[in-house]
């Protein structure tokens, strides 16, 4: 996936490799990164790559990633294809908690098809609610909390499969309410 500062016209190609734990491994513009994670019990997490160690603490919005590290802010965006090719790859293969917080919602079901910017789930932490959104056009291959859950950040609530090239092959189901 291609990320880029809002602001700055220089993109960065990123693409997670492994996740393994607290063990992350990505490619940041063709280079092998190893992040070690800790989480934090306010919802932040402390990531050493390299020996540093630098204070994080992210968030999903519908449209980009808001992502405060140490002193410094960002606001990243998926940079659009130039092409205009249809994509078939997921942009994310699950959605996690971005903060610690209680599942108020499951708005999708194992086997469903989702197109990008769909709503997911509402999750609840201090007092509000965030809606989770799909990052590309998926089918739901697991679902790993239930609505009234407490999860801690960080924590996997749905995994995705690709979705099928021809999208009449797989319809949708409605979720229990």
């Amino acid at each position: 996936m291609k990320f880029k500062q809002v602001g700055d016209s220089r993109e960065s190609e990123i693409e997670i490799i492994a996740r393994d734990g607290t063990t992350v491994r990505a490619r940041i513009d063709g280079v092998e990164v190893v992040a070690e994670l800790q989480p934090l019990a306010d919802g932040a997490a402390i990531v050493q790559i390299d020996g540093r160690r630098v204070r994080v603490l992210g968030m999903r919005t519908r449209s980009s990633i808001l992502v405060a590290a140490g002193p410094a802010s960002f606001e990243f965006s998926a940079v659009e294809s130039r092409t205009g090719a249809t994509r078939h790859g997921l942009a994310a293969p699950e959605v996690t908690a971005p903060m610690p917080g209680k599942i108020l919602k499951l708005l999708v079901a194992e086997g469903d098809s989702v197109s990008l910017g769909q709503a997911l789930a509402v999750l609840e932490a201090m007092k509000m609610e965030t809606t989770l959104y799909a990052e590309s056009a998926a089918i739901v291959k697991k679902i790993h909390v239930g609505a009234g859950a407490m999860v801690d950040h960080g924590a996997v609530l749905i995994e995705f499969s690709p979705a099928p090239a021809d999208p009449s092959k797989h319809e949708s189901k409605a979720p229990d309410a």
